[in-house]
């Protein structure tokens, strides 16, 4: 199988329909928040002798959800029941091997300044953890985030006792969140992550409210 194994270190529920999954980080990984990786397994039962054929192999982008890499880092995966490797991984128990390539991407946070993190859905990952990444580095930051069932609540309380400004909004909330992306427009450098109607939206919010959407780091889940 192609790209780097590495030892699934650990597996956590962080909400409804949501794990995390803690990874061995391999040699010379330099990933920061923001950036991806390309997952593979086969995630049915293959004999220790067998070759593995590519065409079985599964494979899946994650966005990073941890706010640095040191001995492991984490991947947040929302569980599909049918789809062919979320409920694989959300069944995993530790010490299995996975294989993956990257980081990849150019949406990255350097802890240089202060953010604003908007997240629909799974995006929630890599927002909390760009936000987390910018309180530990002394900057300000916003976490927005539009979901029916909020996965990673310990993080975001957490944040929201630091002092990070954290607005929860349901799905069919949209009025409220154009009016939490007006206010926070000018508090930092605005990141936004999740599917795509959720990402074309927080792109037109932003330029009604007379920013600039070019300017804004979005990365569109598909």
């Amino acid at each position: 199988m192609k790209g780097t194994p590495v030892s699934v270190e650990s597996v956590r529920e962080v909400g409804p329909g949501t794990v995390a999954l803690e990874l061995e980080t391999p040699a010379e990984f330099d990933a920061v928040p923001g950036q991806f990786v390309l997952l593979r397994a086969v995630p049915w039962d293959v004999d220790d002798n067998a070759e593995i054929d590519e065409d079985d192999v599964v494979k899946r982008h994650y966005t990073l959800s941890s706010p640095a890499v040191g001995e492991t880092f984490e991947i947040t995966v929302g569980i599909d029941p049918d789809g062919d490797l979320s409920p694989w991984l959300a069944g995993l128990e530790g010490g299995e091997t996975v294989h993956i390539d990257g980081p990849f991407g150019a949406i990255t946070y350097e802890r240089d300044e202060a953010v604003v993190a908007i997240a629909g859905g799974p995006g929630i990952g890599p927002a909390v953890a760009i936000a987390e990444a910018a309180h530990e580095s002394g900057h300000d930051a916003a976490v927005i985030y539009q979901d029916d069932e909020p996965a990673h609540r310990d993080r975001l309380e957490a944040l929201e006792d630091a002092g990070v400004d954290v607005v929860l909004l349901k799905e069919d909330n949209d009025d409220g969140l154009a009016d939490a992306i007006e206010t926070h427009l000018e508090d930092g450098q605005v990141y936004a992550f999740g599917f795509e109607a959720f990402v074309t939206f927080v792109a037109d919010t932003i330029e009604d409210a007379g920013g600039d959407p070019d300017e804004a780091l979005i990365e569109n889940f598909g």
